[in-house]
């Protein structure tokens, strides 16, 4: 498959919540024209998905997403050419889970998470979406304050009935952080912890990545190259980091590191839809303007992955069983320092979109269009 037409396969999937409002623990900075409505959020989706050509669907998020018809907003996104992609949990923002949700020492808390992340799945029958995403920010933040093997058993079993509840074409991704809102222990800390459970639950349970959490310095294509060997990576969360969780735009921080992680990929022959590792997008927009930075963060990936896919692999190999250090090196830097942006203008040209999709997003009017019609209401945001 030649490198354009592998790009022109490539898929990226938009989060919902970051065409809404958004911030920091300390300030939410409103945006005028973010959407009202989920419907409104598919709006802006489209508008992604139809000047980048790669953007094909949207995650959700429930309750950000609550609507009373799921299958009518499933309708309503196909009409506008894109689909809903995965959905996602909420068990991190309700008073009755400050210590927890499947976490929670009080089993009537637990059946409560339990039965949310059931409500997920009945979602996905209706929209049609093939992945659960599971992030918990159960943990701890004072030793002694719970029984820490006590809650993996927990988890384990709220896992285990959440699987047991999927159906045959549907996955359970489980995702990880470090830290925080938890600071002693996090209940699901790294990528072994969520690899230990999947491996338990079965082939449909799978490991998400989200590239901002995980200590400085990580070497992430690690984590990548292992999960892939061991056929548990199932999705990426993908943005960037300075310091911790910052949500920032991927490829923003360490575009280089973007790039070895899609060479991963790559190497592996996953970046086919076929192969079915997500490749989403979980960013916050709090200063810059929504959809021309969603837009930018398509593009980034883009970038990385087009660098990715000019690896020389057989000068690569051949250098490596050699054993000359400078060579192997030399040939993954030679494709990072390519610039690919005529390639990629000339890849949309071929498939009739503008080559400039920041620019055709500048020239639409679509920016002030939703200024002008979303007045009144309340703006969506992340409900913090």
């Amino acid at each position: 498959m030649s490198v354009k037409d592998a790009l022109r396969e490539q898929r990226i999937e938009t989060p919902s919540w970051a065409y809404a409002n958004s911030g920091t623990r300390f300030k939410v900075f409103a945006q005028q024209g973010v959407p009202r409505t989920p419907y409104e959020k598919i709006d802006d989706a489209a508008v992604v998905h139809r000047l980048t050509g790669v953007a094909p669907t949207v995650a959700l998020h429930i309750p950000w997403d609550k609507v009373d018809d799921y299958g009518k907003l499933a309708s309503y996104a196909r009409d506008r050419g894109v689909a809903l992609g995965a959905i996602n949990s909420n068990v991190f923002q309700d008073d009755d889970y400050k210590l927890g949700s499947v976490c929670h020492p009080d089993p009537v808390v637990r059946r409560k998470a339990l039965g949310h992340l059931l409500d997920c799945v009945d979602i996905m029958d209706a929209t049609g979406s093939r992945d659960l995403k599971l992030w918990f920010a159960d943990g701890l933040n004072y030793p002694g304050q719970d029984n820490i093997r006590a809650r993996q058993d927990r988890l384990a079993e709220a896992l285990h009935e959440t699987y047991a509840r999927l159906g045959s074409d549907q996955r359970m991704l489980l995702e990880y952080k470090l830290f925080e809102p938890a600071f002693y222990v996090t209940d699901v800390p790294d990528w072994g912890t969520a690899f230990a459970h999947c491996q338990q639950l079965g082939d449909r349970a799978q490991v998400v990545i989200d590239t901002g959490h995980h200590a400085p310095g990580t070497n992430i294509e690690f984590i990548v190259s292992f999960l892939l060997r061991a056929g548990k990576l199932g999705a990426f969360d993908f943005n960037s980091r300075f310091y911790a969780d910052d949500d920032l735009m991927v490829g923003a921080a360490d575009p280089f590191q973007l790039f070895r992680i899609m060479h991963e990929i790559v190497l592996a022959d996953a970046l086919k839809p076929a192969a079915g590792i997500a490749f989403m997008l979980d960013q916050c927009h709090n200063l810059e303007p929504k959809i021309p930075a969603i837009i930018r963060s398509v593009l980034n990936v883009q970038e990385a992955t087009a660098k990715a896919l000019l690896v020389d692999h057989a000068a690569l190999d051949e250098a490596q069983r050699a054993g000359d250090v400078l060579g192997a090196n030399a040939v993954l830097m030679d494709a990072y320092n390519t610039d690919v942006r005529p390639l990629l203008r000339e890849l949309r040209e071929d498939m009739g979109l503008d080559p400039d999709p920041m620019a055709a997003y500048r020239r639409s009017g679509y920016a002030e269009q939703i200024v002008r019609d979303r007045v009144g209401g309340e703006a969506a945001g992340w409900g913090a």
